[in-house]
Formats: C-alpha cells, structure tokens, sequence
C-alpha cells in the first residue's frame, strides 16, 4: 500500500526567495512568468511569514538583481520562433502570452519584421508547401497550404506570393533574402 504525500511546509520569505531562485536558475522566464509560478505555489502551500506574501515583489527583485531580463528574453524567443519558421503575429502573441511588456515587445519588432521574409520561406521549405512540395498542388492543396502559413502568423501577402512561386523563382527569391541577411 502506498504511504500518503507529505504535505509541505507552508513558504516563507525565505523559502519563497529559494524557490524564486531555483526557478531563474533552471528557466529562462519573464518578471510575469516568476510572479505567476510563485502565486501558484503560495496557492497550493500557503503563507507562514509575517508580512504579507508579494510575489511581484520577489520577482522585481530577481529582475533587478539580473536574474531575469524580460527584453533578452523577448529577443531569444522571437529569433528563436522566427528561425522555426514562425511569423510575426504568432511570435506577438507568445510574447504576450510570457507577460513581455509592450515596450520590450516593440523593440524587438523591427527585427521580427525584418526577418519575416526568411522566416515564411523557413516554414514554407519545413512543411514543404507550394514549390518545396513534391507534387504540383492542386487549388485545394493550396488553399490548405496557404491556410497552414498563415496560421503560423504571416502575413497574408507574402504567403500568397511564397505559394504561387515557381521553383526557379523561390531559388532567386531565397538567393536575394539571404543577401540581404
């Protein structure tokens, strides 16, 4: 038979600046992120301090110490995501979704933008949509294709225009995005 959980102990300022820091340690993550997983775990052991418990507190902290750097972070997920193929409104939105401020966010943009090209031809080239394919799609085929770059969040023009290109022409096409990198 099994022996029930131990429960743990409820945190206090202590133990909620160790588990702070083991987090930083093991992830790169946002001021947003730390303050949501430490409410979690104040949620499922409580509060033995004295003082109240401030989360957002602990996680400035940590981000003032350098622990965590939200603008870093923006740009190692962006170029990440976008060397995965990945567009600009999917990358705004995981910025988003890991608490990046709208400040951090726009100042990653102009580089998401500048490489949208490359990205969209990454994921085109991935997935092996339109020229990349190994048959001749039909209307269907392309319709999907289509479909599936711009759910990876890019833009409408340059997917169509990746789709309707030859094999010659996305060779040429390739050739001057990469120049221009």
């Amino acid at each position: 038979m099994k022996e029930p959980r131990r429960t743990p102990p409820p945190l206090d300022a202590a133990a909620l600046d160790r588990l702070a820091l083991r987090y930083v340690e093991r992830f790169a993550t946002t001021r947003a992120k730390l303050t949501d997983y430490l409410a979690r775990k104040l949620r499922e052991r409580g509060w033995a301090g004295e003082a109240p418990s401030d989360a957002r507190a602990v996680a400035e902290r940590m981000a003032a110490l350098g622990y965590i750097d939200d603008r870093g972070f923006a740009e190692s997920r962006a170029a990440a995501m976008g060397r995965r193929g990945l567009g600009g409104r999917r990358i705004a939105g995981a910025l988003r979704q890991a608490g990046i401020d709208e400040a951090d966010a726009e100042h990653v943009r102009p580089a998401i933008e500048e490489r949208a090209e490359a990205s969209a031809l990454a994921f085109a080239r991935r997935r092996r949509l339109g020229a990349y394919g190994v048959q001749p799609a039909d209307r269907a085929a392309r319709e999907k294709a289509l479909a599936a770059m711009l759910r990876a969040g890019h833009d409408y023009d340059l997917s169509r225009r990746i789709m309707a290109m030859s094999i010659d022409e996305l060779s040429e096409f390739e050739a001057d995005v990469a120049a221009r990198d």
